[in-house]
């Protein structure tokens, strides 16, 4: 060609001309002009895409671009910050373990479980130490000193039981060992109750100690303590008891009888054991408790032996 005419580009087509060199400072415009896609670094052109990953311009599933790691971690949380109490459940499972109102002196809580309300009417109590469980407001407790009054001796273990007296303004919860516990009102009558089955009571009820005593009996007696007037006493069981009203032949353990009315006359009678087990020194005989009285009179057992 004569010289000066332009001339065709590389592998191009007669009368194509050559692309211009672009002016000095200025960026080369990538094969293909501005606006091509683009390959990725170390991509040839014509290679898919790494597994994973869109190639460029290839339309996202459901229309979207996945979130990057930044843009989780600036994402707002829905509906507030997470609650501090657990799941939103927490406060229902907890709901049938309330506290049961108040408005008696004597509520009870669950069948292991009693509390008292101080203060309502001037009244203290006393309970067997350490069967307080909790407390709520300005509660003193106090030991009772020696005596029979504040001192009980054990009818198995021959260890004494001690009692507390409870005075103030507050509630006391009373527990002990899971034993189940039965408030008893008092109106006027009377009840005996082994001592070994005795939680709690109100100081208002007269309250003595009696010894049954009969050969036999782990200690020599079976101590029961009697109450009798206006007022509410506590009882522990091991189980669940029953009631039974007294006829000529009703005979129980001395170890397994709770209560029984006061108007009771009981006797002595020991008979062969069928026990699998005694401990030593044990003759192989049992003490069992007849029950005498008229029409009305009651005794409670409890499907355990102390």
């Amino acid at each position: 060609d004569p010289y000066g005419q332009p001339q065709p580009a590389p592998g191009g087509f007669p009368g194509q001309q050559a692309p211009q060199a672009p002016p000095y400072g200025q960026p080369v415009p990538p094969p293909g002009g501005y606006g091509a896609p683009q390959g990725q670094p170390g991509q040839f052109p014509g290679q898919p895409a790494p597994y994973g990953q869109q190639p460029p311009g290839a339309p996202y599933p459901g229309g979207q671009a996945p979130a990057s790691p930044e843009g989780l971690r600036q994402a707002p949380v829905q509906g507030g910050p997470p609650s501090q109490g657990g799941g939103p459940g927490l406060g229902v499972v907890l709901e049938k373990y309330k506290e049961a109102p108040t408005g008696q002196r004597w509520t009870p809580q669950n069948s292991k479980l009693i509390r008292v309300d101080l203060g309502v009417d001037g009244q203290p109590v006393l309970a067997r130490q350490g069967s307080m469980v909790l407390y709520q407001g300005k509660v003193d407790f106090s030991y009772k000193g020696a005596g029979f009054r504040g001192r009980i001796v054990g009818n198995a273990t021959g260890q004494e039981m001690q009692l507390m007296r409870c005075t103030g303004q507050g509630q006391v919860f009373f527990a002990e060992n899971s034993a189940h516990v039965h408030p008893i009102e008092l109106q006027g009558d009377a009840i005996c109750v082994s001592a070994e089955a005795v939680l709690a009571f109100d100081e208002s009820l007269q309250h003595e100690v009696r010894r049954i005593e009969g050969h036999g009996i782990p200690g020599g007696a079976l101590f029961t303590m009697q109450f009798q007037g206006s007022g509410t006493i506590v009882v522990k069981t091991q189980g669940t008891p029953v009631v039974l009203p007294v006829t000529p032949t009703t005979f129980a353990d001395a170890n397994a009888i709770v209560a029984w009315s006061a108007a009771s006359q009981v006797i002595i009678s020991s008979q062969v054991s069928l026990r699998r087990h005694a401990y030593p020194g044990h003759s192989g005989e049992t003490v069992n408790l007849q029950f005498r009285g008229a029409p009305g009179n009651f005794i409670v057992v409890q499907p355990y032996e102390v």
